[in-house]
Formats: C-alpha cells, sequence, structure tokens
C-alpha cells in the first residue's frame, strides 16, 4: 500500500517539473520577443552631412574650365612598307632633331631585293654591249654586200631593245634601293616623342603609327567645353590661360580650332587654343585652367562640384528638406562643368540645400543633421559614418 502512494507521489512530482519546465521556456521566448520588438522599434539613425545653398548666377559670368597643353603640330611617324621592328632609338619624353632615325626595320628583304635588281642590271647590260659589238661588226660589211641590209635592222633592234631593257633595270635597281631605306624611319622635324606604337620584335604594317612625334614650335591649350560655353565662342575669343600648379605662370591666346561635333560620351567640343609666346613651364601635357567669357548666355544655379552624383546614368544631388530634415534625390540638367562648380539649368531652385559631404551614405527620405547648425536629437558615434567627409569622386567631363 505504502509502495504504490509512493509511486503516485513520485509521478506527480515529475509532471510538476515538466509544468515548470514549460512555463519557464514560455517567458523567456517572451522576454525575448518583446526585447525583438523593442529592437525593431529603435529610431533611425540619423546621419550627420555638410550643406551648400543653390545660387542663382546670372549670364554675362567668366568661368574657368581646365585643360592640357598640346603641341600645335604633332605627327605620326611611320614606315613605308612593312616587315619586322628590330630597333626603336626612342621612348617617351625624347627629344628627337631633323634626319634622326628613329626606328628600324629588318632590312634582309630589302637588301636581297637590291641584290636581284643589280644583277638585272649587269645581265641587261651585258645583252646591250653584245648588240652593240653586232653591229659595229655589220656597218663595215652592208656597205660591202657581204650581210644583207634586213639583217642589220634586226640588230639595230636589238639594240634598242637591250638599251630599253637597260632603263628598266636601273629603275627597278632604284626603286629597291629605295624600299630598303624606307627600312629606317627617320624624323622629318626636331621635337619630342609623346606615344609609341609598336615594340622591337612585332611585325608593323606600312602605315602603322610606331612614334608619334610633337614638333616643336607652337603649342595649343586644349578644352573640352560644355554647349553652351561653345556656343558663345568666337574663332578669334581671347582666353587667359594659367597653370594649375603655379598660378603666376600665364599665357593669353586666341582660340583657333572649334570641333564642329560632340564627344559621343561627354557630350562636349574640343576648344584649341593657340598659345601667343607661352612661357616654358607651360609644357606639353601640363594642366592648366582656362578663363572663357560667357556673356549674354542663359541664366542657371551654381552648386559646388562635390554635391553632384548620379542616378539611374543621369546627373544628380541630394537636396534636403529644412522642415523635415530629411534628404531627397533630384536629377538636374547639368550645362557646363568649372573647376570647383557646376551650372544647372533645371532641378533646382536658389535657396535650396544641396549635399556637398557624405553623399555616398545617403538613401531617399533619410534623416540627416547639418554639421554646424543645431539639432535637437543627439546623435550616437556609431550613428556617425566614417566617411561623412568624403565628397563624390569627380566631376563628369
Amino acid at each position: 500500500m505504502q509502495q504504490a502512494v509512493s509511486q503516485r507521489t513520485s509521478r506527480y512530482r515529475s509532471a510538476l517539473v515538466t509544468v515548470a519546465s514549460m512555463c519557464t521556456a514560455l517567458l523567456i521566448g517572451g522576454c525575448e520577443f518583446e526585447q525583438s520588438a523593442e529592437s525593431s522599434a529603435a529610431p533611425e539613425p540619423i546621419r550627420p552631412v555638410r550643406v551648400a545653398e543653390v545660387v542663382e548666377t546670372g549670364g554675362g559670368e567668366e568661368i574657368r574650365l581646365s585643360g592640357t597643353i598640346e603641341a600645335e603640330d604633332s605627327i605620326n611617324l611611320a614606315f613605308r612598307v612593312g616587315g619586322q621592328l628590330i630597333q626603336r632609338t626612342v621612348n617617351v619624353g625624347d627629344r628627337v632633331r631633323a634626319g634622326q632615325t628613329v626606328a628600324r626595320l629588318d632590312p634582309e628583304t630589302a637588301q636581297n631585293a637590291v641584290d636581284a635588281a643589280r644583277a638585272n642590271v649587269a645581265a641587261a647590260m651585258a645583252r646591250l654591249v653584245e648588240t652593240r659589238n653586232t653591229i659595229a661588226r655589220y656597218e663595215p660589211m652592208v656597205a660591202r654586200g657581204f650581210v644583207a641590209r634586213q639583217q642589220f635592222d634586226r640588230a639595230v633592234e636589238s639594240r634598242n631593245a637591250a638599251e630599253a631593257q637597260v632603263e628598266a633595270a636601273e629603275a627597278k635597281l632604284r626603286s629597291a634601293e629605295n624600299q630598303r631605306s624606307f627600312t629606317e624611319l627617320v624624323a622629318d622635324a626636331a621635337g619630342t616623342v609623346t606615344a609609341r606604337g609598336a615594340e622591337p620584335g612585332e611585325v608593323v604594317a606600312a602605315g602603322q603609327m610606331v612614334v608619334q612625334l610633337a614638333r616643336e614650335g607652337g603649342r595649343d591649350a586644349v578644352f573640352d567645353f560644355p554647349p553652351r560655353v561653345k556656343d558663345a565662342l568666337a574663332a578669334d575669343t581671347v582666353i587667359e590661360v594659367v597653370s594649375t600648379t603655379d598660378p603666376n605662370v600665364r599665357a593669353l591666346g586666341r582660340v583657333r580650332e572649334i570641333s564642329p561635333q560632340a564627344d559621343p560620351v561627354t557630350r562636349t567640343f574640343r576648344v584649341r587654343v593657340g598659345l601667343a609666346n607661352p612661357p616654358e613651364a607651360l609644357r606639353l601635357g601640363s594642366s592648366v585652367s582656362g578663363k572663357v567669357p560667357v556673356g549674354g548666355g542663359a541664366e542657371g544655379i551654381s552648386i559646388p562640384a562635390a554635391a553632384l552624383t548620379r542616378a539611374d546614368g543621369q546627373p544628380a544631388v541630394w537636396v534636403v528638406d529644412p522642415g523635415t530634415q530629411r534628404v531627397a534625390l533630384r536629377n538636374i540638367d547639368v550645362i557646363a562643368y568649372e573647376l570647383d562648380r557646376v551650372l544647372v539649368q533645371h532641378g533646382l531652385m536658389p535657396g535650396d540645400l544641396v549635399v556637398t559631404a557624405g553623399v555616398q551614405s545617403l538613401r531617399p527620405d533619410q534623416p540627416v543633421r547639418l554639421l554646424g547648425a543645431v539639432s535637437a536629437p543627439a546623435v550616437s558615434d556609431e550613428a556617425a559614418p566614417e566617411s561623412a567627409g568624403e565628397t563624390t569622386g569627380g566631376t563628369p567631363r
């Protein structure tokens, strides 16, 4: 009897332990759910950004564009014949003089052609000597009637043909010698090597660029102009060109060439400005800026170049709503790119606030805090991105 009571008591205790374990698990799960709900309801992090106010520009301003110094006259040196390149005596940056040999082809084939042509000349000369000797023998014999007149005439015709063959053989020899001379590439003017198009050991075709040479003499400042600025230019417009590394190095130039066709990628027009007496510091390849008057042009909006980003392949900026302190991505129409600013035709209004630092870490409708401005909610260290001071990678050209 006591044993049966003991067994029932043991079963009751096991059941109580099981129920207690289940209750504990439910309580723990409920706590985790409440913690997860509290976490999901956490406030969205606020991004600190720098902004700039949009300003309006008039139509009579001057803008600066960046460009490079190039030679006024640049040529591609190439062989007139094809063959294997065995030597190139110059590299990029080397100065060459007029008449200097800059590259050579394997001359073996050309030399063989010269040797064959000389042999043909020798054979033709031997034939000519033979026909002349025959005529010299026939002439006294014709007068005495020992040689028929027709036979003498055939000897004269053979001599004439031999003379023609000699002339043809000599012409082929001159041609072969010219072909051999074409295996050496000679600079026709003094200048500086700006590019190379083949390496020793390569087989090059006739006309293939081996060395690009910037001839000594005039220098151009080359710019890529947006359509609005290009339309305001005249063929004799004076432009001041300044070195970007040393503002004291400058020169004046006149527009001498305006490309009639826009670049298919950048939609800009290539403009060459001929410099008058440029200083030596404006070397080939130097980076320069040009001050271009665009008086009478259309009005626009000016923003810092650092504010520019892209959306769906088009220029865009992040605009801050002062009331909600949230950002929106807005597409814009760019009409000109300057060194550090961008001129906008549509998409912005004077007084708009555009983000200039922190643009890469933003998303639409994200709350932001303007750096330097008073903001009620504090931003934790975790909420401040390391890239808050970064700007866009560059202005597209």
